[in-house]
């Protein structure tokens, strides 16, 4: 900050949610910086169920009360643990090279004005461990990487301007490109 650098008490994360840009008062982040957060995960509105039943817990309790009721679910050294044990997670070279191609084939793409960096690979990468530690393997499968390459990419590339004109959307050109790799058996 100020040109001083602070220490920060590991594990250290940001989660950060976004305004539509229509909004006043909300302004794009510099690519430099969107390409430091992992995921853009989308967040629709609530059904009108889901949308009732926020309103109702928001009327039948107090605020205060509701986030005096918030306790940790993981510790800090629980959350060191659980990184070691995704770093650990095998990766086949093959796999390495299907995460290099995608990212790849956005730097060259007639509908990209923007690729992806080598950010977004290591960003796969580690997404598509922590997901198959999730589903209870030590490995990654080639649908592990298809699954987490949305949210790591859309936030990284930016569309030429006919593609946006004609209403296309990261997600539809990130999954074109996947469509045209081979997949790794």
């Amino acid at each position: 900050v100020d040109g001083q650098t602070f220490a920060m008490q590991q594990p250290f994360m940001v989660v950060a949610t976004q305004n539509p840009i229509e909004h006043e008062g909300t302004y794009h982040l510099p690519e430099a910086q969107l390409d430091r957060f992992l995921f853009k995960i989308k967040v629709d509105y609530p059904t009108t169920e889901e949308e009732f039943r926020i309103v109702m817990n928001h009327h039948v309790s107090h605020l205060n009360k509701m986030i005096e009721e918030v306790h940790p679910v993981l510790s800090g050294k629980q959350i060191d643990e659980l990184r070691n044990d995704v770093r650990n997670i095998h990766v086949e070279e093959k796999l390495i090279q299907f995460i290099t191609a995608i990212v790849a084939g956005t730097r060259n793409h007639k509908s990209i004005y923007l690729g992806a960096s080598p950010r977004a690979s290591i960003g796969i990468l580690n997404a598509s461990k922590a997901i198959a530690a999730m589903r209870g393997r030590d490995f990654i499968i080639p649908e592990d990487i298809i699954y987490v390459t949305p949210p790591v990419m859309r936030h990284r590339i930016v569309l030429s301007p006919e593609k946006e004109m004609e209403g296309a959307s990261t997600d539809d050109v990130i999954s074109e490109i996947i469509q045209t790799i081979e997949v790794p058996r």
